[in-house]
């Protein structure tokens, strides 16, 4: 991590299969252990964390009654499957 940032030091316990593939990582890279870790945190939270967070804005926006009806959905989905049928028949 390069010096002056505000990096708040934090401790976990590992197994020790994970370290060691973590140290086989960070020599291949040339890299420090933390640095491979803070790697993998960062795409956990960019993958897996990010849809969480995704799905619960979406239960903060249905619970605010910002949602639109299925049936409006379902409307809307046959009108552009009858454009395309169209479209398909008349190219």
């Amino acid at each position: 991590m390069p010096e002056g940032t505000n990096a708040i030091p934090v401790s976990i316990r590992l197994p020790a299969d994970v370290i060691e593939t973590l140290d086989k990582v960070a020599a291949i890279l040339e890299r420090p252990r933390s640095w491979v870790i803070l790697r993998a945190i960062r795409q956990y939270l960019a993958d897996e964390g990010q849809e969480m967070l995704d799905v619960q804005e979406g239960i903060a926006e249905a619970e605010r009654g910002e949602v639109v009806p299925i049936e409006e959905v379902l409307a809307e989905m046959d009108e552009i499957i009858a454009r395309a049928k169209a479209k398909r028949a008349t190219g």
